[in-house]
């Protein structure tokens, strides 16, 4: 599916992790050409920028992974090995600024593979498709849909015949490493690399709910959840559910870069469902147990919380309240799977 105008098309998929994103681990291992430019692109932030006058010694620049013009039989491809392996929902071939030197056509293989193999050593792997050979449109989003329900570690994008994608997006749901979660130690339950997900939010205006639970600290603050001014009464409130149903021990929430668009106050609620039945529509339907009251917050500043908490659970989501509204840069749930 092509969406020539963004923002005309909802994508359900699309809204789901970046599973391939440089920001969660993703790589691009190899590929059998990068003339005009470099694999690495395809996993930055954003869609790429054009500058009219960049060139380089091999010709123009582009925020992408371009191959020269093929003049042999042939495709051209690149491996990547995912930040977060999972179960894959659809991918996102972005054509962005790739107008004349687009691909034709493009594909997806998948592998799942233990350890930390070189591309190389991938050629000739037991791949399987999971996307077919499919018309692409140059300067957009294409967005095609995955079908199986495996886990991959491993994808290899082919194009046809050659030409420039600008960003490659691998949508789709974390699976968790179970023997961690069943160590009986401290885990973060609402991490993406532990399986945490978020499922819903009233507002991610000006950064993206996923942002709340990635790895490491956010190097910016477009890296947080931020939402925008509020100028109705009420709050916004993030949902995120955990890795496993577990109890909460300790609770980071943490303002790093928002110094004063940091929230003045938060809160956090837990559930426990019993059939994954939650969503924007009832979420503020859904009974909640207050964990943490009501708190105030610092600017740029790591907030631990335990003697405070007011009930372990166990819990499968947790509802994080922000008063009235503003930016978290992370939010991290310490506890032990149940």
């Amino acid at each position: 599916m092509n969406t020539p105008e963004e923002g005309k098309v909802r994508v359900a998929f699309a809204e789901l992790i970046d599973l391939a994103a440089e920001k969660v681990g993703g790589r691009a291992l190899y590929a059998n050409d990068e003339f005009f430019a470099p694999k690495e692109n395809l996993l930055k932030p954003g869609r790429g920028v054009f500058i009219p006058d960049k060139y380089t010694e091999f010709g123009k620049w582009m925020d992408g992974w371009e191959t020269r013009r093929k003049r042999v039989p042939g495709h051209d491809w690149c491996i990547i090995q995912l930040g977060l392996p999972g179960v894959i929902r659809g991918v996102n071939v972005d054509t962005n600024h790739f107008i004349g030197n687009f691909p034709e056509y493009a594909s997806v293989d998948g592998l799942e593979i233990q350890g930390q193999p070189s591309g190389e050593s991938l050629v000739d792997a037991a791949w399987t498709e999971i996307v077919p050979k499919t018309k692409l449109a140059g300067g957009t989003q294409n967005f095609l849909p995955v079908a199986s329900d495996r886990r991959w570690t491993h994808l290899r994008l082919h194009i046809y015949p050659d030409g420039g994608v600008a960003r490659f997006r691998v949508h789709g749901v974390v699976t968790p490493d179970l023997t961690k979660l069943r160590s009986g130690e401290l885990v973060d339950l609402a991490a993406a690399e532990n399986g945490g997900l978020v499922v819903t939010c009233n507002d991610s205006f000006f950064g993206p709910k996923d942002n709340l639970i990635l790895p490491g600290r956010a190097a910016t603050m477009g890296e947080g959840w931020e939402t925008r001014r509020k100028r109705v009464p009420g709050f916004d409130w993030i949902v995120v559910k955990l890795a496993a149903p577990g109890t909460v021990q300790r609770v980071e929430v943490d303002t790093n870069h928002f110094k004063g668009n940091f929230p003045d106050m938060c809160s956090l609620e837990g559930c426990s469902l019993k059939e994954d039945i939650l969503d924007f529509a009832n979420a503020k339907d859904i009974t909640w147990q207050e964990i943490l009251p009501r708190t105030k917050l610092q600017a740029h500043h790591r907030h631990f919380f335990e003697t405070e908490l007011r009930a372990a659970g166990p819990f499968t989501h947790v509802r994080l309240n922000i008063f009235p509204d503003g930016g978290i840069s992370r939010l991290r749930v310490h506890g032990r799977a149940a």
